[in-house]
């Protein structure tokens, strides 16, 4: 397996190995050892799995009190992931990248803590499992409008399915205060 660097240098593309024969295919999709020798040092503690539709757009979600640095990838479909920088004095606050992952390329993204992440799905459905490095925590959670215009993110949809709680997420400049400082 090997790890790629993207415009924001911290997020990291991880492409595993994967094995084909005339039987299929077999690939490590996690391995604590293979994953600290590309550098990431994060323990994970929590795994989520998520199911949407086409056109779906999850907000961009940070967590501040437990800070989770998180490790993603699609099981089936595909969707555009997008990881900004939030943390408050970096000198990429506010950039964005974003990687289409899916189950044919194998792609994974690791996004570390003080970035928000989001995703659009470009699928008929699309089913992320994702790990964490801290459990979730509703109170400390943030999510900025997917259309924020201080980011200008070029997502692929206009019209997305969102959440009633996506829906009312706060622009930036109603959360700047809540942000992680950059060490």
């Amino acid at each position: 397996m090997h790890a790629t660097p993207t415009t924001l240098p911290e997020v990291l593309v991880v492409e595993p190995t994967v094995h084909r024969d005339a039987r299929g295919l077999f690939a490590e999709t996690y391995r604590i050892d293979a994953y600290r020798a590309l550098g990431i040092e994060d323990t994970f503690v929590q795994d989520n799995h998520s199911q949407s539709a086409r056109g779906t757009v999850r907000d961009l979600h940070l967590q501040v009190r437990h800070p989770q640095a998180k490790l993603i990838r699609v099981v089936a479909g595909r969707i555009y992931d997008v990881a900004v920088d939030l943390r408050r004095g970096s000198p990429r606050f506010g950039r964005w990248v974003a990687v289409e992952l899916s189950a044919e390329n194998w792609k994974q993204c690791y996004i570390p803590t003080g970035f928000g992440h989001g995703y659009a799905v470009l699928s008929d459905t699309a089913i992320v499992e994702y790990k964490c490095s801290d459990y979730y925590d509703p109170e400390g959670e943030i999510a900025v409008a997917w259309n924020d215009p201080a980011f200008a993110i070029e997502w692929p949809v206009t019209d997305p399915v969102l959440s009633a709680r996506d829906q009312r997420a706060l622009r930036l400049d109603g959360v700047m205060g809540r942000l992680p400082a950059f060490a």
